[in-house]
């Protein structure tokens, strides 16, 4: 997709899908991982699991790393950002110039956990999921090291900091 290739991770509730989505807005290719190359999976193997619910989901949401490196190679673009989070990040961060990981502090998440639908994931009433992220916000534990993004400014402020720093947009 890309001949420099960025990853935006972070926890659930800190904006990667929102991220995304305002790049493909202003124009740059940018794969939704959440959506478009995740599965649920053992994260030793890699081999796919069915039936699987609450925390586990979690625990077992990988993307599909050769996916990751077919994408990563392809360079019909001069940059692809590839946005969300997985347990397998380790196996294909190696593919990504730099990796961005948005942060908010905690009554922001809460904010942002509390509009979520019950249906989606750490949404109203899935205490234990939220709890999960809590714990993962918390200890920073669930995302690979990279460069902060305070995502608790406005959408267009962090998707500006990003291409800045990827030399997309002036200083």
């Amino acid at each position: 997709m890309g001949v420099r290739n960025f990853v935006v991770e972070g926890v659930s509730g800190t904006g990667k899908t929102a991220v995304c989505l305002e790049l493909r807005r202003r124009g740059f290719p940018a794969v939704n991982g959440d959506r478009e190359l995740a599965y649920q999976g053992d994260p030793r193997t890699g081999a796919a699991v069915d039936g699987l619910s609450g925390l586990d989901v979690h625990a077992h949401h990988l993307w599909n790393a050769e996916l990751v490196r077919q994408r990563a190679a392809d360079r019909s673009e001069p940059v692809t950002f590839f946005c969300g989070g997985s347990r397998n990040v380790g196996a294909f961060l190696d593919l990504f110039d730099e990796v961005f990981v948005l942060t908010v502090d905690a009554a922001t998440l809460d904010d942002r956990l509390d509009a979520r639908a019950g249906d989606e994931w750490a949404g109203r009433g899935r205490t234990a999921e939220r709890a999960l992220v809590r714990r993962l916000h918390a200890s920073g534990a669930d995302t690979p090291p990279g460069t902060p993004i305070d995502a608790t400014r406005p959408l267009s402020a962090v998707v500006d900091e990003i291409l800045r720093r990827c030399g997309l947009l002036g200083a």
